[in-house]
């Protein structure tokens, strides 16, 4: 008997086959390019993302062998969302969070909704960023389109409804529409009133880890898996890599390491609202029942990518002709202590909590002595001062963390982990399975299906961990010491980077 986790991103879907225990039996990975069809726009074509979802769960299936899958889960990315007709066709492409369309609807959605009370019932501010806008646009210009679905789909509920249930919907993916009602679990009628949009086109919403449905005899067929899979709500991708780290407790923190650098904290009630918009936190529901989530991030391993690229072409060629790990033996480099170069990393939009897109990076400190290694060490310092400052806020608006759990690509690199927990000053693990959404999809599996009583016990069950990495009182006080210094750093310079960001982007 085996569980079925699968991660739909951006960029690239995976399917992981599990035993109960949580040792990975199987796993496919497909990637897929996003679509530019003009300038500003992002979208991923659906059916083909369906189509590499079925490849990766044939690989899967092929390699379990002897162990059937009993159930599956899907976590994917938030906001894109996918039309569906009444037939199950799949009718358009699926609109992503940084696509510019719906940016004009802002003003006058901002008139509607008053922020307190947008985030009093949804747990959000307003932005582009969110399904709200996407779908304002399609209504708007095109109208066949938006009239001939019969439900917008997210991602995460569209494979489960494709599969064979019925068209159903985790709270945590709902919540990224902005139409969600935090309280009532529900679509908000009055947010739906407010933006002229319908609650038929929306699937119904459910907690995650429920049972749906089943895969259907034919798509079972199709795909290698044996009669009667059960098909489960999965979460947000956050919130299930949070139940594949083993996240679930107030007081603690999963610290996703990709690339995004991702803090998502528990809590088990929802913040006074004013706190919580002060510091740019967000709220949403966690994959567990009667806990919340909220997301600290920024773009580190995108600096660390961009370091890559631009300091070592050649290392990564010869890597990946010899199958050693790049970023491993890049981090090797890295200087001990804090580094001599000081890094601001607004080399792309950062997040919370003031969400900064007019700006640009700054490598502060550079001698003709300085070595690439201490370069490296200054960018990825830089990035977790960065949330080391959003981190420090957290207390008063009463979610404390007291403990991470680093997952993800770049949790490969103990060195960078442990850069982390010395910034930090907080005690960090590592699990032994560090992709850890299909892990948590997996799990969530577990429950619906009955293998499983609670999420509780099948992370006690299937999460397992590796390493532990302790905060080092003394380089934590060289790191106080340099943060002091990185407060320093923008506001002086904030109206020349300002100027420079408007030079690069021609605006």
């Amino acid at each position: 008997m085996s569980l079925l986790g699968i991660d739909i991103g951006t960029s690239g879907c995976k399917a992981v086959l599990f035993d109960i225990a949580g040792t990975p039996l199987a796993s496919a990975y497909a990637e897929y390019d996003t679509q530019r069809p003009q300038p500003g726009w992002a979208e991923l074509d659906a059916v083909e993302v369906w189509n590499k979802v079925k490849d990766c769960i044939r690989t899967a299936a092929h390699e379990a062998g002897r162990d059937p899958v009993q159930a599956l889960a899907v976590c994917s990315l938030g906001e894109a969302v996918v039309p569906l007709s009444d037939k199950g066709e799949i009718l358009g492409p699926s609109l992503l969070n940084f696509d510019v369309r719906g940016a004009e609807f802002l003003p006058e959605l901002s008139a509607a909704l008053e922020p307190q009370r947008l985030y009093a019932i949804n747990g959000n501010t307003l932005g582009n960023h969110f399904s709200l806008t996407k779908l304002l646009w399609v209504k708007r210009y095109q109208p066949e389109l938006y009239a001939r679905t019969s439900k917008f789909m997210y991602w995460g509920g569209l494979v489960g409804c494709l599969l064979g249930a019925e068209p159903a919907l985790d709270y945590s993916l709902a919540n990224r529409s902005l139409l969600f009602d935090l309280t009532a679990r529900d679509w908000s009628d009055e947010l739906l009133a407010k933006t002229g949009l319908e609650r038929d086109k929306f699937p119904r919403t459910i907690s995650s880890g429920m049972a749906v449905g089943q895969v259907s005899d034919a798509v079972a067929q199709d795909l290698g898996l044996p009669a009667g899979v059960t098909i489960v709500t999965g979460a947000h991708d956050q919130c299930a890599n949070a139940v594949g780290a083993g996240v679930i407790s107030p007081g603690q923190a999963m610290y996703g390491m990709g690339t995004y650098i991702c803090i998502v904290p528990v809590f088990n009630e929802p913040r006074e609202a004013d706190a919580m918009i002060a510091r740019g936190l967000n709220t949403e529901h966690h994959a567990v029942p009667e806990s919340y989530v909220s997301f600290l991030y920024n773009q580190g391993g995108a600096l660390l990518k961009w370091y890559r690229d631009t300091f070592a072409p050649l290392e990564k060629r010869l890597a990946a002709d010899t199958g050693r790990d790049i970023y491993s033996l890049l981090t090797n480099e890295m200087p001990a202590g804090p580094s001599p170069v000081l890094a601001l990393p607004h080399f792309t939009s950062t997040g919370p909590p003031d969400f900064i897109s007019d700006s640009c990076g700054v490598l502060a400190g550079l001698r003709l002595e300085t070595e690439r290694g201490a370069i490296l060490k200054g960018l990825l310092e830089g990035a977790t001062y960065y949330l080391r400052e959003c981190v420090e806020t957290l207390p008063g608006a009463g979610i404390p963390v007291e403990s991470y759990v680093a997952v993800g690509g770049g949790s490969k690199s103990e060195a960078w982990i442990q850069l982390s927990a010395d910034i930090l000053q907080r005690p960090f693990s590592r699990p032994r399975v560090t992709e850890a959404g299909s892990l948590g999809a997996a799990i969530l599996a577990g429950v619906g299906s009955g293998v499983f009583t609670s999420i509780a016990e099948g992370v006690a069950q299937m999460v397992h961990s590796d390493l532990s990495f302790e905060p080092d009182a003394a380089l934590g006080k060289g790191y106080s010491a340099r943060y002091a210094q990185y407060r320093q750093l923008y506001a002086p310079l904030r109206e020349l980077l300002r100027s420079l960001a408007a030079e690069s982007t021609g605006s």
